[in-house]
């Protein structure tokens, strides 16, 4: 990519409307410092100096996009209570459009709580319901997405199994999205995979990749294989296996791969990089990006949130910053 053409490319962002429909999450911090170990247990004592909360799974994905400079709609389920009421505070002061995040009162809202002490992260508890979404929340938010569908340049599904994106979701916006010319890609786990067939882009992780085929996957040569016979049986145009230090391997409907290294200089914190490179490779598709272009600039974003500690969207003047 010559400086002109990548220039266009950023521009564009700010023109593109894209919604994400998937498993919404609230990630909680607790910050501090360990200075004894508890009388109790062999377990560092930290006391916590800040608690902070931030929008995590599909909704950090979303967060992602609104930072690059797109409009964002957000479909999702959380539960009638605090963290629900947080998770929906910090999208609301994000700009990001929350018309589509239903309150479920059967279920908690998905949050994962992490204590960090300096630089370190001590430990992590989740708070979770992976319960099938109802029938009738399930048409609730199929409704809401068909109504706008046509006003999209793009829908990420963000799947992470906890129980909303069902198989007659899935299946009803990728048929609506290729009725409507609207780009689809996927960001899939392990339970519904092959549910995301004739989507434009799939990007699972090698670790899914794995899993999914059932055999182990380590040397060049196998990543290609399996990544030709996935693409084969979800009829994707496109498909994205990450692959963490080694980078990422991209698969076209022709028959031709690559390989990209990976971006980082410093691992920090790993947490986050797959829904910054399914919001930065959307983005860019959308805004006329061929895959590789695409892939180069999720390549780049998710290096530069790998070296923030916590989960830290990515912005467009950092991405600009990282590409100079």
């Amino acid at each position: 990519m010559d400086n002109s053409h990548l220039q266009s490319i950023l521009e564009e962002f700010h023109s593109k409307r894209i919604a994400v429909v998937g498993d919404v999450m609230l990630d909680i911090y607790h910050r501090g410092s360990v200075n004894r170990i508890s009388p109790e247990a062999p377990v560092p004592v930290v006391s916590i100096d800040s608690v902070e909360h931030h929008a995590g799974g599909a909704a950090n994905v979303a967060a992602n996009l609104q930072s690059l400079g797109a409009g964002v709609d957000i479909f999702g389920v959380v539960g009638d209570d605090q963290n629900g009421n947080f998770l929906a505070s910090d999208l609301q002061e994000r700009q990001i459009n929350i018309n589509g995040l239903l309150r479920d009162n059967s279920r908690a809202t998905t949050a994962k709580t992490r204590v960090i002490a300096g630089s370190q992260h001590v430990v992590r508890t989740d708070l979770e319901n992976t319960n099938p979404l109802n029938e009738d929340l399930q048409a609730d938010l199929l409704n809401r997405i068909r109504s706008q569908i046509t006003s999209y340049d793009a829908i990420i599904l963000q799947d992470y199994n906890k129980g909303v994106l069902q198989p007659p979701v899935i299946k009803a916006i990728i048929q609506e999205c290729c009725e409507n010319d609207v780009l689809v890609t996927v960001d899939p786990k392990f339970i519904n995979f092959y549910e995301y067939q004739d989507a434009n882009l799939v990007k699972p992780n090698l670790k899914e990749v794995r899993s999914i085929l059932g055999r182990s996957i380590t040397s060049d040569e196998e990543i290609q294989s399996a990544g030709q016979e996935l693409l084969e049986q979800l009829r994707a145009d496109y498909l994205l296996i990450t692959l963490g230090a080694q980078g990422m391997e991209i698969f076209n409907r022709n028959g031709a791969s690559e390989r990209l290294p990976t971006q980082v200089k410093k691992v920090a914190d790993v947490s986050g990089a797959g829904d910054t490179v399914i919001a930065t490779v959307t983005l860019a598709l959308a805004a006329g990006a061929s895959l590789k272009e695409a892939a180069v600039l999720g390549n780049v974003a998710a290096g530069s949130v790998c070296e923030e500690v916590g989960i830290v969207p990515i912005t467009l003047q950092s991405l600009q910053n990282r590409l100079s």
